[in-house]
């Protein structure tokens, strides 16, 4: 292993021994220290994250890209005032979660911890850099931050920002970022059971299939996010032109962003017309036959289907009936969020329950799939898997638990 890295990662395993018997009070002075310090050095941030921007032009970096790595004033206030959100939320740490009392007199508790070393993998969005390590430092865990090349000039800035705010508050090493943008640190991280408890990869398929194929060390996965819309044959076309273009439009590089369109073929020639005109020639549309029947667009392939564009381009099918929809988004979905309008509850009940995605929506934008917006405060990510968190990953999940037990001399 590096050396340099293997010296932060015994750092941070140290670090995290400490953590558990931080109390809450500590946490949140260290929260609102980093939010004040964020505000104080906007400048700075904005200055360092001109230098990632410049770069990301220079390598022909797509617009919706370089919208996940900007930082303006704006932003860095809007990820300054999420960091004091999490100053209200409740501290998972410590509370019981359930209470056995034995016949012999042994009294049971079982109590949230921290999970430890977080070892966190992700591209691009250099305000991720803040949320994760907000979010383990309210939960008591440490993170190991492995952030892209493109943003490595903004993540700097920001470790250091807040690493200065918390010095003399909470253990040294809180906070780490691996510095050295060679892709082999992937490597090594993912591999390092001796110091990280559990790894997150955030980012696209490319990355997160790396990191769940050659790690060692136990992951939670957040999924790419192929997210459908369907729009069934008695949607409220109103509701239905909304969610369109909230859930691909509004900001297209995220992962809750819809990627597919179906539409039942009994409404398509009333709603294709009028979504092309609400999308305002900024959707690149590719749809299949019977789509391109209907409006002008590019032919859709399989390939089109099955990928996440994280830009403004969208894919479209007209289907049959509901189980053609159900069917194709089982053949092209990542499981992260897929919507359904209609006015018939009985089909969305079916839809709902049909489903194996983390999120499924009912007449509502895929663009809540958010631990802010379902009430969890800041998120690391949208968990696709069923084992160990699912859905937003917020500070319970981001908590173990272990078994404390009392007694009075008992023996077995």
């Amino acid at each position: 292993m590096d050396q340099d890295l293997k010296t932060l990662l015994i750092h941070a395993k140290k670090a995290s021994r400490q953590m558990m018997r931080v109390s809450t009070d500590t946490k949140n002075k260290a929260l609102l220290n980093i939010s004040e310090a964020l505000i104080m050095h906007t400048d700075e941030i904005v200055e360092n994250n001109l230098i990632d921007i410049e770069n990301a032009k220079n390598n022909n970096m797509s617009e919706a890209m370089i919208d996940r790595l900007l930082l303006t004033n704006e932003r860095i206030l809007s990820i300054a005032s999420d960091v004091k959100k999490l100053i209200d939320l409740d501290d998972p740490i410590g509370k019981i979660i359930r209470e056995i009392e034995r016949p012999n007199g042994l009294k049971i508790n079982q109590v949230r911890v921290p999970i430890g070393v977080f070892g966190i993998i992700y591209e691009s969005r250099p305000n991720v850099t803040v949320d994760i390590a907000c979010l383990c430092i309210k939960s008591s865990n440490v993170c190991v931050l492995k952030g892209g090349k493109e943003a490595i000039y903004s993540n700097k800035v920001l470790v250091k920002i807040m690493n200065e705010a918390i010095q003399d508050i909470l253990p040294e090493h809180t906070v780490s970022l691996i510095e050295n943008t060679d892709r082999s640190m992937v490597t090594e991280l993912i591999t390092a059971n001796d110091f990280v408890d559990v790894v997150v990869p955030r980012g696209g398929a490319g990355l997160i299939q790396h990191v769940v194929k050659n790690a060692t060390v136990p992951v939670i996965e957040t999924g790419a996010g192929n997210c459908h819309l369907y729009i069934d044959e008695e949607a409220d076309l109103e509701q239905a032109i909304a969610i369109s273009v909230n859930a691909k439009i509004q900001r297209p590089s995220v992962c809750n962003s819809i990627e597919t369109i179906l539409v039942h073929k009994n409404i398509a020639e009333m709603y294709l017309p009028r979504m092309v005109d609400a999308f305002n020639n900024r959707v690149e549309l590719r749809g299949d036959i019977e789509t391109q029947d209907i409006i002008s667009c590019l032919p859709a392939t399989k390939e089109d289907y099955a990928t996440e564009y994280d830009d403004y381009i969208v894919a479209i099918k007209v289907v049959n009936d509901l189980d053609e929809a159900i069917e194709h988004i089982y053949d092209y979905s990542t499981k992260h969020s897929e919507c359904i309008v209609t006015e018939n509850q009985d089909t969305a009940n079916i839809f709902l329950t049909s489903l194996d995605s983390a999120c499924v929506y009912h007449n509502a934008s895929t663009r809540f799939s958010d631990g802010g917006e379902f009430g969890f405060g800041a998120e690391l990510g949208i968990s696709t898997q069923k084992l160990h968190a699912r859905g937003p990953l917020a500070l319970l999940e981001m908590t173990s638990f272990q078994y404390r037990i009392e007694g009075n001399g008992q023996v077995r």
